[in-house]
Formats: C-alpha cells, structure tokens, sequence
C-alpha cells in the first residue's frame, strides 16, 4: 500500500514547477507585448511620422525639425508617464483588493479620485488658475488627504478599519468631497474649466514637467508595491489567519492603504481619474494566475499599461486628426469587459 505522501511526491512537483515554468513564460509573453504596445505610441498618432525620423530623433536629434521634436517632446514622455501611470493603477487596485478582501475595491472607494479634485478646485478658486505642474500637486495632496480620512474614520472601534467599514467611510467620504468640489465650480467658471479638463482622464498635454514630478513617487511605490505579495497573502486568509501567522493586521493595512495613496494619488494627479484599469486587470490577472499574490502583483504591473497606451493609442487614430482622451475609451470598452468577466467567471472566486 503506498501512503499519501508517496502519492503526493511524484505529482506535486512537478505540477508547480510547470505553473512556474508557464506564469513565467506568459510575463516575458507580456513584456514583449508591452514593448510592442510602447513602440507603437511612439510611433503613431494624429500626425504620421516614418520609422526613420523617429531613429533619428533619438540618434541625431535636430531641434529644428518639428517631427523630431513632437518624438521628443510630446509621445516619449506619454509614453513613458502611460507606462508609469498604468502600473501603479494595476498595482494600486490589486493592493486595495486585497487589503479590504473586495473584489470590487478600486481607487475611488478610498476617496483618491474625490479628493484630488477637491484640492483642485480648491486650490483655484484660493489662488486662481493654477498652471498644470502645480495643479498636479493640489490632486496629490487631495489625493492623500482624503485616503487618510477614510482610514482614520473606518479605524475607530475596537475592530479597527474592516473592509466593510471601509467602503462605507469611503463612500460616506467621497460623496462630501464632491458636494463641495459640485459647490466651487457652481461659482467659479476657472474653476469648472479646469476641473473639466482634469477629470476627463488623459495622458494629452503631460509632458517631461508632469513627468519628472510624478515619476519619483510612483517608481518607489510600484517597487514597494511588487515585494507586498506575501503581506497580501496573509490577509487573503482572514484577520484571525494572519494573526496567528504572526502579521500585524493593523499595522500591515496602514502601509498598504499608505501605498495605494501614494500609487493611485499621484497617477490620478498626473492624468485625471482613469476609470476600470485599478478595477478589471487585478481580475485579469487572476484568472490568470491563481490566488497568488506574488503574481498577480507582477501580472498587474505588466497588464495595466498595455490596456491604458493601447487605449491611449485606440483614441488618437479612431478620429484622426481628432484626438478621443484614454478616460472616455476605458470608460466606453471597461465597461462591457468587466460584464464578460463577471458573466463568465465567478466574481467570489477573483
């Protein structure tokens, strides 16, 4: 008679390896979409540019030449801002499904979007109208505020933040933030232009200023973010798993929630609030590879900006020389990717 563990041997083994062996070859598989996915929004656009001027855009740049320069200028830091952006959406929805144990959680159950543009019209209506590099600082700061407040309001009692508290104090949160971001652009026309142009969602019109001044805090946080799939683990299996594993709720929660202010913050900040990434590609990901995790962070991080530069790249050729922004395109095909998702997987197991 053969025991369980001589059964369990042969088997075990080698089916992780070959999980490991194919999870690994479907990222290096997305990474070379996703180097496709950037090249091609380099290279196209409303205005047509050949394979050789973008060479020599890179290889011997001549100021005076208006291809080179929209290469330079304009596409490479979109490209490079899509890249950034897309990343810490995927990461920062993941991070947030997992912590509040939601499959539904995104950045705006903690406020991100609503306080980012409070700040905004805020700030306008204090100081005037604000050149963009300083509009992205009030939606940070928006941004952070207001995912502190729903922590700090979901923490009290003895329980502390629970998922459910959670969505209730960033739903409670949210709709006070836009009452009073509804109430300042009812009486500031500055206001309501630039909120206007903030809240559609786009990567247009930020360039290396938007860039170098995001760029730092979402590179450290997407890091941070990838090395958090163990802590993400412990709380998959409950509170009272983790605890007897030996994880800090509490204080594991606090880093996370810090973590998906600081990724989806200074994203929203950058390019407006970008809808269904944060939401869809944790699912997309997981479906992928299984509860794990360690892959789905990774899957994320590689799956969110192919998705936003080849919607970003879908908006400037559909109306060529018209230009649909990134936010109206993910609203108009999210939406009906994320019924298939639902329609055809079963949402408890995501």
């Amino acid at each position: 008679m053969t025991t369980l563990a001589e059964r369990g041997t042969p088997t075990s083994t080698p089916e992780r390896t070959r999980s490991g062996a194919g999870l690994t070859a479907g990222l290096l598989a997305a990474l070379g979409v996703l180097a496709v996915v950037a090249f091609v929004s380099i290279t196209f656009g409303s205005r047509g540019i050949t394979l050789a001027t973008i060479w020599t855009a890179f290889a011997d740049f001549d100021p005076d030449s208006a291809a080179q320069t929209v290469i330079r200028e304009l596409r490479v830091p979109r490209t490079l801002l899509g890249l950034l952006v897309g990343s810490a959406l995927g990461l920062g929805g993941a991070v947030l499904q997992g912590a509040t144990r939601n499959p539904l959680a995104d950045p705006g159950i903690m406020g991100v979007n609503a306080g980012a543009a409070a700040f905004i019209v805020v700030g306008i209506l204090v100081l005037g109208p604000l050149p963009l590099s300083v509009t992205v600082w009030f939606a940070f700061l928006g941004a952070g505020a207001a995912t502190a407040a729903v922590y700090a309001v979901a923490s009290f009692g003895r329980e502390g933040a629970t998922p459910i508290k959670l969505a209730l104090a960033g739903a409670a949160i949210s709709a006070g933030l836009y009452s009073v971001t509804t109430g300042v652009v009812m009486t500031s026309s500055a206001a309501l232009n630039e909120l206007r142009f903030w809240q559609v969602g786009s990567l247009a019109g930020r360039y290396w200023p938007v860039l170098t001044q995001v760029a730092p805090f979402l590179v450290l946080a997407i890091l941070v973010a990838l090395a958090c799939g163990r802590l993400l683990n412990g709380l998959a299996l409950g509170d009272d798993m983790a605890t007897a594993l030996g994880q800090r709720v509490r204080l594991t929660r606090t880093v996370l929630f810090v973590l998906v202010a600081v990724l989806c913050g200074a994203a929203t900040a950058a390019c407006g609030p970008i809808v269904f990434v944060g939401l869809v590609v944790p699912h997309i990901a997981r479906a992928i590879c299984g509860p794990d995790y360690r892959w789905i962070m990774v899957y994320s991080a590689v799956l969110s900006p192919i998705i936003l530069l080849a919607a970003d790249v879908a908006g400037r050729v559909v109306l060529s020389p018209s230009e649909l922004q990134v936010g109206v395109v993910l609203g108009v095909l999210g939406a009906p990717a994320f019924i298939a998702l639902v329609r055809y997987r079963n949402l408890a197991e995501l």
